[in-house]
């Protein structure tokens, strides 16, 4: 449930399905234009339906009008349509935009929207997490990548497409989304309650550490975000900055045009940023018009950096020196196109035109980035949450809500002595302590008020700084490098 330190409980809302992952290339790609693209990635064919084709789906909309047992709206029909050929292209990031999706989906992309907070994707028809945003209503609830929603309200998902299943995420500011999810490792489906919220998000946050290292963190690539970090990274510049930390954790991408144009900023002169390769297999490269920096630097990822993050990650790696630090990343090496003209109705289409690969050739998709040093979070920040209601949990049970309990009482310093599930003396004694300190009844049970309390505090907890183990390596590396580059002066 908690990650990394971006864990929260919940707080403003989701995108819809796989929006940022779309990435576009100004020039080449043309994000919602309706352009069909220039370059390698323009297209060859042309071609679109033969009569014998046309022929079929409308005989088969006569049929259906004329004897289906109640009215039907065709253009639910035509949408339907759409639907399924994008279906059968078995691609998670390829999908059908009705118009009010198509809205969403721009609005997204330019930082507001409107939701619970989690980029999600269609997998072998089921809905599935890429990553939650940073700061969100999900990422605070404790939503992780990879997690497939079951569920909203108590209505299934499974056999929506992903359009109708954004809609039933999606809801009023301030409603409740209470979504089941299925996780790896967890036997028993989560539960968690999402309270729905408008989000305006400040994609670029930096801050100075001691020692001069900066830090930024970027929590998408929307189309003002190169520009954001430009500023951020000039102040930072200013302060006498000896070297850099970039944190796309839980990043689930964005703008391809936009990644590049930051990257570009630490990719020396004449090398690799990224490579987009067509289906003739033929490759476009983008290459850095940068200087490069003088100090080192390191990137932050986890499995929720995805996309354009992944992108970024890779040009800096390969190009610019820098080391990645902390888990290994999504595994998204695909392109998408955005199409909204060609049906002058407001819906869209978002088609994977291209894969991209890493400055030296190299094709991430569905394996992800590896790390140079690996660096996990503790326990509790994964720590999946308390079903309240099979609270309360007492002595002699054994549970994996038990073992939740354990896990958030051990990382706040209240040592129950084991983290296993089995709710015995020790765990009693960690329990009363908490309550304790939390002015509650003292009874050794972790009854509902006690776990939202566990839960509330371990959010407080994950959100100190001093228990970002992986950022504190990261910091940690740096200092190691600006000491030794110091002593070869």
């Amino acid at each position: 449930m908690f990650k990394g330190r971006t864990v929260l409980f919940l707080l403003m809302i989701t995108m819809l399905g796989s929006i940022l992952l779309t990435m576009t290339l100004t020039g080449q790609f043309s994000f919602a234009s309706g352009a069909q693209g220039q370059g390698i990635l323009a297209s060859s064919d042309s071609s679109g339906l033969n009569q014998d084709e046309m022929n079929k789906i409308n005989t088969a909309v006569q049929l259906i009008q004329s004897h289906y047992f109640k009215d039907v709206d065709r253009q639910k029909l035509v949408d339907g349509a759409i639907n399924g050929m994008m279906e059968s292209l078995d691609d998670p990031f390829s999908s059908y935009m009705g118009k009010e999706t198509a809205q969403q989906f721009s609005e997204s992309i330019e930082g507001s929207f409107t939701g619970i907070g989690a980029e999600v994707s269609m997998e072998s028809g089921n809905v599935v997490v890429v990553s939650p945003i940073k700061g969100s209503p999900a990422e605070k609830a404790g939503i992780k990548a990879k997690d497939v929603i079951l569920s909203v309200n108590g209505v299934s998902l499974q056999g929506l497409d992903l359009n109708a299943a954004v809609a039933k995420i999606r809801g009023p500011k301030g409603t409740t989304a209470k979504v089941k999810i299925k996780r790896s490792g967890n036997p028993e489906p989560l539960e968690f309650s999402i309270v729905r919220d408008d989000i305006d998000m400040e994609t670029v946050n930096a801050h100075m550490e001691k020692n001069g290292i900066g830090v930024i963190e970027i929590t998408q690539f929307s189309v003002n975000t190169a520009d954001r970090f430009k500023e951020e990274l000039a102040k930072l510049e200013k302060q006498n900055m000896k070297g850099l930390v970039i944190d796309v954790r839980n990043n689930p991408g964005g703008v391809l045009s936009v990644v590049i144009d930051i990257a570009e900023q630490f990719v020396p002169k004449g090398k690799n940023i990224v490579q987009v390769e067509d289906k003739s297999s033929k490759r476009e490269k983008s290459v850095s018009s940068g200087t490069g920096k003088p100090y080192p630097i390191t990137v932050l990822t986890n499995q929720g950096s995805a996309s354009a993050s992944e992108i970024l990650a890779g040009a800096l790696k390969e190009s610019a020196g820098a080391k990645l630090i902390g888990e290994k990343t999504y595994g998204k090496g695909t392109v998408q196109s955005s199409y909204d003209k060609q049906f002058n109705d407001g819906s869209l289409l978002k088609i994977t035109i291209a894969k991209w690969l890493t400055p030296n050739g190299e094709w991430i998709h569905k394996k992800g980035i590896e790390p140079d040093i690996k660096v996990h979070q503790p326990d509790y920040f994964s720590v999946s949450p308390i079903n309240k209601d099979k609270t309360p949990l007492k002595y002699d049970m054994t549970s994996d809500d038990v073992k939740s309990a354990q896990i958030m009482l051990d990382g706040l310093g209240f040592k129950p002595g084991r983290k296993d599930g089995y709710f015995d003396k020790g765990t009693v004694n960690a329990v009363k302590q908490f309550q304790k300190k939390q002015g509650l009844p003292v009874n050794g049970t972790v009854d509902k008020k006690t776990a939202e309390a566990l839960e509330t505090a371990l959010i407080k907890h994950i959100r100190d700084p001093q228990y970002d183990t992986q950022m504190k390596q990261a910091i940690k590396i740096l200092t190691q490098e600006i000491a030794a580059s110091a002593s070869k002066k």
